[in-house]
């Protein structure tokens, strides 16, 4: 993959396909590759073809954990989002090189998932080393601000899946998901010290790497909305 500027990227991620970047605030339009303006709301499995389980990573960064599901689980559809179009781009491109049909990117603020999403559209969401917000908890991605926009697109019963190095957000999900009454199904602080793991986890994103090594333990826990 040829390395790329910043500007290159933004204009490069127009072009693709794979590609839907948000076209006005609080609108379900979505600018698709070559300017054509899209509702996808209700309308993925048009996209992906089929009407497999949709899988939402959002805060994807370059699109590590987006891509490699697809590559792991090919009977199922990922959606990739993040506000970040040069960090998004690299999983864009690398999707679109190895022939991935499974996995989009929208580029847009999380805080609008309900624009392009459905009610009951998404089957799980993952969210992977996002920011912990340490000052602005309603920020926070797992705070009871985004909560009822999860519930909103989440199928019954859905899973939402948090991967993180920060103690803070850890604590603060299992806090929440405690006072919201939500049902925590695993939670562990050290998952790569325990015995089991899940193959999920062997996806490993650029900043895990970098606090992996640093000795940061990875902290993961799942609950059902």
């Amino acid at each position: 993959m040829s390395k790329k500027g910043k500007q290159e990227k933004f204009i490069e991620i127009g072009t693709l396909p794979n590609v839907f970047q948000s076209h006005e605030v609080h609108s379900p339009n979505l600018i698709a590759a070559n300017g054509e303006i899209k509702i996808m709301k209700g309308h993925w499995k048009e996209y992906f073809g089929n009407d497999n389980p949709i899988t939402i990573e959002l805060a994807c960064g370059k699109g590590e954990y987006a891509v490699g599901l697809a590559r792991m689980y090919p009977e199922r559809n990922f959606i990739g989002m993040d506000l970040k179009g040069n960090r998004l781009w690299k999983g864009a491109v690398e999707a679109q090189r190895d022939g991935l049909k499974n996995v989009a990117f929208i580029r847009s603020q999380i805080d609008f998932i309900t624009q392009y999403f459905a009610p009951r559209e998404v089957s799980e969401i993952w969210i992977t080393f996002a920011d912990p917000q340490l000052t602005k908890a309603r920020k926070r991605l797992t705070s009871p601000f985004f909560l009822p926009r999860y519930r909103e697109v989440l199928k019954t019963g859905g899973l939402v899946h948090l991967k993180t190095d920060s103690p803070e957000l850890y604590e603060y999900t299992l806090e929440t998901v405690k006072e919201e009454k939500l049902s925590l199904q695993f939670s562990n602080d050290n998952i790569y010290a325990q015995e089991k793991q899940m193959p999920e986890w062997s996806i490993k994103t650029f900043y895990e790497q970098m606090h992996l090594s640093k000795g940061l333990s990875i902290k993961y826990l799942r609950f059902e909305i």
